[in-house]
């Protein structure tokens, strides 16, 4: 599998994602993924679904330096003394001694980037995770946290599919050098009953959500992580890397409308750019 290299760190192009999976079920399904060979696993300390995650490593026995691990601070928890607190609370609950990546989960009202960014930097100096990130900021924090904190980000986490445009920020992150790792890549299953993908799909024996997926997964510095809790679903998503999408595919999808945003950011970000 294609792997992006970012601050230090070699990062599966296709992850797993865990969001609203918890308990056995969690456990089952990220085992089930680990026995099919992913080895990017996506988690949050919101998703409280970190100890499943844990177990299905430890069970796995697949070799610590062969995953990537990432985890999440929420943003109620972005204070000095309450970071630390949950990332020692996220990291006994993973039975890790490091993660490879601790991300802002998002963005807090009056939040203090630099003393969040001191921290987490401090984190990654201990050797506690290999590197830091964020998800949800927008081009204006993204750019205050590079350009003013010099902070070094190893990704941005957000909404990204085929029905959503993110032509500007990731343009932006493109040009610094900071990939872009794709939750809901599959836009909440409307990727899936899309007709033009659909058609696509049917032209390279493929469904219309491993159409999307690909489409990701071919562009530079992107990668993704959908949720996948049954093994035909995980095994789908892989068997996406196999697909050859050509210009006319590509033309197609372009024709879609980008503005359907599935994860509401009010409430958590301030102003969208």
């Amino acid at each position: 599998m294609e792997h992006l290299q970012t601050q230090g760190i070699s990062l599966p192009k296709l992850g797993l994602g865990t969001f609203r999976m918890q308990g056995d079920a969690c456990r089952a399904a990220v085992e089930g993924g680990l026995a099919l060979g992913y080895r990017h696993l996506d988690t949050a300390e919101m998703y409280d679904n970190e100890e499943a995650v844990g177990a299905a490593i430890a069970a796995s026995r697949v070799p610590r330096k062969d995953l990537h691990v990432t985890t999440k601070v929420w943003n109620e928890n972005l204070a000095r003394d309450a970071l630390r607190r949950a990332f020692d609370t996220s990291l006994k609950k993973l039975r890790l001694d490091h993660v490879d990546l601790y991300l802002v989960h998002w963005p807090a009202p009056n939040m203090n980037l630099p003393e969040i960014f001191e921290t987490l930097m401090r984190l990654k100096e201990e050797g506690r995770t290999r590197a830091i990130g964020v998800a949800n900021f927008n081009i204006a924090l993204v750019k205050t946290v590079v350009e003013e904190i010099r902070a070094p980000i190893a990704c941005n986490q957000v909404e990204y599919h085929v029905m959503l445009d993110q032509t500007q920020l990731r343009q932006f992150l493109t040009a610094k050098s900071i990939p872009l790792i794709a939750y809901s890549p599959l836009a909440k299953g409307l990727a899936a009953s899309d007709a033009a993908l659909a058609a696509i799909g049917r032209k390279h024996d493929a469904s219309a959500a491993q159409v999307a997926l690909k489409w990701l997964l071919d562009q530079d510095g992107v990668a993704a992580i959908p949720k996948a809790s049954r093994a035909e679903s995980q095994q789908a998503n892989l068997d996406a890397l196999k697909l050859r999408l050509d210009d006319a595919d590509r033309r197609a999808i372009a024709a879609l409308p980008k503005d359907k945003r599935c994860v509401n950011p009010s409430g958590y970000a301030p102003a969208w750019d």
